[in-house]
Order: C-alpha cells, then structure tokens, then sequence
C-alpha cells in the first residue's frame, strides 16, 4: 500500500463530535473486581506489598512496605480484616519502609524522608537539597495515625509528624541507607542500619541511645523473652544471610541457628515458647522452627509445603493454596501460637519488580490450618480473557478463575502464579521493567500464548505453556526489544536495543545466538501501540513511522510463534493523521482502528503522556490496498478538565469499542457507527472509585456467549482490576 493510496483514502467517513455529547447515558453495568480481598466499597484494600510485620499478642498484625499507591504503607489486620492505615509514610517527601516492630505503647516504623527534589522546604521537617535522611517513625499503638513525638512541638501537623521522627542516617539523594529491622519490647528498641553494619539500641520510652554493637549488614532483628536480640547478618551482599545472637548489650552468643544450605533468611521471630521462627525465602519457600536440643537449636518443625507455591508434581507448579508459599518477607507469632506469615510474590530483594509481584498476609493456627488470609496481587496490571478455558482469566503474571454467580467482589479465585523465579531466573518479567506487563492471549494452532506489553510500551514479551511439564508457569518464549536502556539487564543481548528473541531451544534463557538484529529501515521504538490480532499478527503502532505488522509465521519445533524482520510490513501514515497512537486490527473483516492526532487537532504541550490521542478513524478493507475510511470520531478531550478529560486506552470487542478515561470512566461506542452509546462508571462496590489509570494497554472486553460483556480495566489506586459487567438491551 503506498503512500499516496493512502492519503487518498476512499472517503465515505462523516465525523462523529463525541466531545460536544453534553452528558452521556450512564449504562447499568454492575461492577466488580479481582485480585484484592477487599474493593474499598467499606473504605479497605490489601496494599500492594507487605514487606514486614509485626504481631501484638491479640494477633492484630501491622504492616509496613515502602510503596502503596494509596498510602497504605503502614496497615493494621486482625482476623483477616483491614482495620486502617497509618498515614504520614506516602506523599510530601514520606515514604515506607522495610521494618517494623512493636511494644504495648509503640509502633516503630522505618521510614524514609525526602524533599521532592527540593520542593519542600522547612528545617526540621524535610532535609536540604539533596539530601534524604532514614530512620524510624513512632506512633501510638491505640492509634497509629496518632504520632509519638519525641520533643515538644507545635501543632502544625508536619511538624508533629517531623517530631515523631528519629533520624539515622542522613545521606545523598540515591544513596541506599535504609533500616533493615526492628525489633521492641517495652522497654528497648533495637534498630538495624544496614549499610553502617551496626545494631543500635534505644530507651524505648525515650528514644535515647542505649548501646550499639558492629555486625556485617544486619537486617531483621527479634527479641526473646529473656531479653537477648537474635540478627539476620549478611543480609544485603552475601548470597545466604546467616543468624548472630546477642545480649541486651550487644555480647555476641555462642549458639546460632543451624540453617539448611539453601536457605535464604529473610525475617526471624521468637514465640512465647523460646522457639525462634525464620521466614526462607530461598527454594524451600517455608517458615524455618528451631528449638533449644541439649543445650544447642535444632531444626524441629517447619511451616509450609517445601517448595511453596511451585512445590508438588510438575503440573502443579504455580498453583496457589494454603501454606504454598510464594516470596516470603515477615513471620510473626501471637500469644496463642497462631503463625502469621507475609509474602510479596518476590521477598525483599525486589530488584525491578518494584512494589512486588503480589502481596499476601496470612495466619495459621498453632495445628498448621489456614484461619484466614488476605491478598493483594495487582499492580499496574490489566487482564485478558483466557482463549483455551472457560472463565480464566490472564493477568501479567497470575492466573484467576470466575464463578459469576457469586456477589461482587467474590466472583475471582487466584489460580495460577505465572513466574518461576527458581526455574526460569532469566525471565524478563524480572530484568525488563518494574511489573510483568499488560496481558493478551491468543489461541494459535491450538496453543495459548501470552504476551505482555510493559508499562511503557516500549517492548512486547512473548510467553508459552506446557502443562504437564510447568503447570502454571508462563515459559519465556520470545521479545521483541525497542530502546536499549528498557532491555539493558537482558543476559547476552546485542547492543543498541531493537531485535528480537526467540527461545530456539526451549530452555527459557538467552542465548547469544537467538537474537536477531532489526537491519531494516524500520525502527520500532517511539510509539504507544502494541496490539496482537486473533491470527496471531502483532500491530506495533509508531508516532511518527507509521503502523509495523509483523505477520504470525506459525509455530517453530519448541512450540514458539515465530515473527521475523523479514516478514514485517510498514504501512505509511494514513491520513488524515499527524500522529499516531493505538491501531487495532480485526481480520475477520479486514478492519482497523486508528487514534492519534491531527494537523487541526494536535497533541501540543498539553497533552497527556500515555493518551491514545484526539480522534478515532475506521477502515474497512484495510489491507487491501484500497481501504475505505468509515468513520472518525472526534474523541473527548480536555486537558483543563477536572479530572482531565482525554483517553488513555481503547480496545474493541463484539459490537462496540470501548475507551477508558485516566479516572476509570469506560465510554463504549457502536463499532458499526461509531455513535455514543454511553458510559461506564464505578459504582458502591468499590466506593465509587477508581483509580489512575497509568497504562496504554489498561482496559480489554470479553463477549459472553449470552451477550454479557465483561470489561476489565487497570486500577492501580488499591491493588485490584475492574471487571464490569454489562448486557446491552
């Protein structure tokens, strides 16, 4: 198709003005969610990630994790339910942290604090320009939004928040100096600062110093009932931490606990019974149980199916369930024995995983049986329709099963963890960018395969499965790179970016010789629009080169989808547009979806980042050489608007094309038409809120075989999806 064909587009169109639509029918979708016990109907979420715990005898557990978008860093449970958050650890140069501990008077939170680049500006509350400072955050146990100040101050609430500050470390923007544990009894703190390779101990009434004693990397730390600190040693370099022992003065002890050799320590716990409790995050997945034998520990117990979430047979692997651990960060114990037991998808360790890949919190009785759990595991995530199974569900890196029947909220049932970190360690679910990616699954030759854009659309993973042989697992199967910087932690990878990788010989790993340059004219990077049709063709939509097809070349002897440079068409700019964002193609009609900008309706300097742009065109006979131009629709937007009023993603599905607003709101559109049909809003279920929307790729739909349609829209503000459900009358 040349350009001039193209320019000259067969024009049959008529302009749609959505934007001048003064209020649009409110369609009666009922709402819904998946991925997080709690929607926020009653003001509640799991955070995202829970990277450390403390349990008070009653067994309310509070949590702490240096990000949740909301700002639930700090949060309180008890009996499976989210009793509040703290406050005061996100936003104005505050934020989280990776330990917490507390006594009958306290919470001491580990906290870092900021200047926003030099934006906030008061001595005493915030460091000077380029500075960061770490340390610990006290508030009140009855209350823990309630500070603790540690000096007299005025009531001007950052400067009480300031005051109930205790700063360690003050270092250079970028600097790591965070406090690796804590641990309290009534009347000491013990603090770890890592990166000083010492234990501090303080008044914990006073917040004076008490003591202070030299040990490599320490990270969490536990007090025992007759006052002696047990440490987690090596916690940031070495490849297995180990465990120290010391007196309340910072003796050390001799006795230690005998650790398996593949043992990865993360946390540690003492119960009222003097045994000491270690979270292993290594291949074990299990709560670690010593006890004193003849004078000496001895492992005696263990909580936890050995391998967690990938033990069993093979095709149970990635199957979650009770103590099938997945990423352990925290162990506690309450005074009646019950084990509470944190994980993140990962452990501590994120690397660039970011918040982590999925946060749980769950408490089990002293006989090993689940009392009750609670699950937060999306982030910066979408979800997609499972092709080859009824009512599952693909997210970037989990699996959910549907049973509609059920009340809002309890429609979802977490099925599959799709990362194996033991198995698969090259995985760029890992190395690539900070969450798993934005699914979509297409069923090709009668095998499903996943493929997942990142956050930033910049390159397009590319996943397969084997059943019997990894049972949830999602194997790496291909990537097609754009820039260098996205894909520079790629192992074996060819300088500059823009290639592709194909898994020749099934091992998950990237091998040197199954790369491919782009020698072409036609460079991917620069562009939003990733888009993979029914045939198994992948859309990359550029800004300015025009809209690249890489054509589906049928399955290789591993069973992975072949794309090729060689086999790739560039199709031109179609007018009448400047720029270009989203192209989405339906083969069975030969159609496409185009957004993006024109000369008479521009992006300019009030555009938003991730937007699929001001206007919708349709084109019929698309690959033809001659398409038809139905319709173009002129798409809401206002950049003045509170909230902004713009797209930020659009899929198509059925009958209609459905389009997501930053704040969540799904306006739908007759595909035939292109006419308004009306708009989707969150409704009480979920506080009638939904969050940023901060993807390109963040909303797909789902036709039901009754006519129902199913839209799932990203909703990073508490850790869920969306999935609305509509039947058009």
């Amino acid at each position: 198709m040349s350009s001039s064909t193209l320019a000259a587009v067969l024009c049959v169109s008529f302009a749609l003005d959505a934007g001048a639509v003064p209020s649009e029918t409110v369609l009666p979708a009922s709402t819904s969610w998946i991925g997080n016990s709690f929607g926020y109907g009653d003001g509640t979420w799991t955070p995202i990630n829970i990277a450390a715990i403390a349990v008070a005898p009653d067994g309310r557990v509070y949590t702490n994790a240096p990000w949740d978008e909301s700002g639930a860093e700090v949060s309180i449970f008890k009996d499976g339910k989210m009793l509040g958050f703290a406050g005061g650890t996100h936003g104005w140069g505050n934020t989280g942290g990776s330990a917490i501990a507390i006594n009958k008077r306290y919470s001491y939170i580990a906290t870092s604090v900021g200047n926003e680049k030099g934006r906030l500006v008061a001595q005493g509350v915030w460091p000077e320009s380029g500075q960061q400072w770490f340390g610990i955050s006290r508030r009140v146990i009855s209350d823990v939004k309630e500070v603790a100040p540690l000096r007299s101050v005025n009531m001007e609430p950052r400067a009480r928040l300031a005051a109930s500050f205790l700063m360690m470390n003050q270092v250079p923007v970028g600097t790591r100096a965070e406090i690796g544990g804590l641990a309290a009894n009534d009347s000491m703190l013990y603090a770890a600062n890592t990166t000083r390779d010492e234990v501090d101990g303080y008044d914990a009434a006073s917040m004076q110093p008490k003591s202070k004693w030299t040990v490599h990397e320490p990270g969490r730390l536990a007090i025992a009932g007759d006052g002696t600190v047990w440490v987690l040693a090596g916690t940031l370099t070495d490849s297995a931490p180990h465990v120290e022992h010391y007196s309340a003065s910072g003796q050390k002890l001799d006795d230690t606990l005998p650790l398996p050799a593949d043992a990865v320590a993360v946390d540690i716990t003492v119960d009222d019974k003097g045994r000491v409790l270690v979270a292993d995050n290594g291949p074990r997945q299990q709560v670690l149980i010593f006890s004193k034998r003849d004078g000496r520990y001895a492992l005696t117990d263990t909580l936890g199916e050995r391998g967690g979430i990938f033990a069993g047979a093979p095709s149970q692997s990635g199957r979650p369930g009770p103590l099938r651990f997945n990423g352990l960060t925290g162990v506690g114990v309450d005074a009646a024995g019950n084990i509470y037991v944190s994980t993140n998808g990962i452990g501590p360790k994120l690397g660039t995983t970011g918040a982590g890949l999925g946060a749980t919190l769950e408490s089990y009785a002293p006989d090993g049986r689940l009392r009750w759990q609670a699950q937060g595991l999306l982030f910066v995530d979408g979800a997609w329709m499972d092709p080859g199974r009824p009512n599952s569900v693909f997210t970037g890196n989990k699996r959910f099963e549907l049973d509609l029947s059920k009340p809002a909220g309890q429609q979802w049932k977490y099925a599959g963890f799709l990362s194996n970190r033991f198995k698969y360690p090259q995985d760029p679910v890992f190395s690539t960018d900070q969450w798993p990616g934005l699914p979509m699954a297409r069923k090709l030759d009668g095998r499903t395969f996943l493929y997942l854009t990142d956050m930033y659309a910049d390159h397009l993973k590319i996943y397969r499965f084997d059943p019997q042989r990894d049972g949830e697992t999602a194997i790496p199967s291909g990537l097609i790179a754009g820039r260098a910087r996205p894909v520079d932690k790629i192992p074996n990878r060819p300088p500059g970016g823009d290639w592709i990788w194909r898994d020749t010989n099934g091992d998950g790993k990237f091998d040197s010789s199954e790369f491919t340059l782009n020698t072409t004219k036609a460079k991917l990077a620069g562009g939003w629009g990733w888009w993979v049709d029914t045939k198994g063709d992948i859309w990359r939509t550029s800004d300015q080169r025009g809209i690249h097809r890489f054509r589906y070349g049928g399955l290789d002897s591993v069973g992975n989808p072949i794309y090729s440079y060689s086999d790739m068409t560039t199709y031109p700019m179609p007018a009448p547009f400047s720029e270009l964002r989203r192209a989405i193609y339906e083969p069975q009609t030969d159609t496409l979806y185009v957004t993006g900008y024109t000369s008479d309706a521009p992006a300019g300097a009030q555009g938003t980042w991730k937007e699929v742009g001001r206007l919708l065109v349709r084109y019929d006979k698309w690959s033809t050489g001659a398409p038809v131009q139905r319709y173009a629709i002129t798409l809401p937007w206002d950049t003045n608007a509170k909230p902004i009023q713009t797209f930020i993603s659009v899929t198509v599905e059925g009958k209609y094309v459905f389009a997501v607003e930053p704040a969540g709101d799904v306006h739908v559109y007759d595909k035939a038409t292109g006419a308004a049909i009306g708009v989707i809003k969150p409704g009480p279920e979920v506080g009638s809120a939904s969050g940023w929307i901060d993807v390109p790729n963040g909303i797909s739909a789902y036709q039901r075989d009754n006519g129902e349609y199913l839209v799932f829209v990203e909703e990073d503000a508490r850790g869920k999806v969306m999935m609305y459900r509509w039947k058009p009358q």
